[in-house]
């Protein structure tokens, strides 16, 4: 056999290394002012992992690693927030006034509101930021991925804890699944041995 192309940029099963869970000290890199689907004003608040955080530039690492034509920045290095509230659009939305008070007090600023400019006025400020893993699926199959849930100040990043999983239906599933690999590239493999496939 001859070696297939793109082998020495491929990925091993077990190289990849997850999201840790819980909190991170974060950089933002963009703030983009946009419209959701539905037309509602939003902001998309891109970002990596600060030096000093436990996974330093692990979304910059990533979008590196990214050999396609058109590498985007990472999608769990990504959040979108609404500006209103979903249901009273007259009323701020919590999420963004938690983004902003944590980087008024991450940073010792005050956010200057107006200007076509507005959102290069939070790049490179640290943040911080906690992620939880959430069901989903994909072209009829079900997982679990690492999501941004929310931000913090910077200092309270230690302290944030992890979030409880959030799944499709509102609560776990009563029938066992396969997980992820893990470090080594092993998967957990839970249930009856009718279930194992070998």
């Amino acid at each position: 056999m001859q070696k297939p192309n793109g082998y020495e940029e491929a990925q091993a099963s077990g190289e990849f290394t997850p999201v840790n869970l819980g909190g991170h000290h974060a950089i933002v890199k963009q703030v983009k002012e946009t419209k959701s689907s539905n037309g509602l004003d939003m902001i998309v608040v891109a970002f990596d992992f600060a030096k000093n955080d436990e996974q330093p530039e692990y979304f910059m690492n990533r979008f590196k690693e990214d050999n396609r034509e058109n590498a985007k920045w990472p999608f769990n290095g990504t959040k979108y927030i609404l500006v209103n509230d979903y249901q009273d659009r007259s009323k701020t939305s919590r999420a963004f006034k938690t983004f902003c008070n944590a980087i008024e007090k991450s940073n010792g600023v005050e956010i200057k509101w107006g200007g076509a400019d507005w959102g290069q006025q939070f790049r490179n400020r640290k943040i911080g930021v906690v992620f939880g893993e959430e069901e989903h699926e994909y072209e009829g199959k079900i997982s679990m991925r690492r999501v941004p849930k929310w931000f913090c100040r910077d200092d309270a990043v230690e302290t944030a804890g992890i979030p409880e999983a959030k799944y499709l239906n509102g609560k776990a599933p009563a029938t066992a699944r396969t997980s992820a690999p893990d470090s080594q590239g092993f998967m957990a493999v839970t249930g009856d041995e009718e279930d194992i496939p070998f």
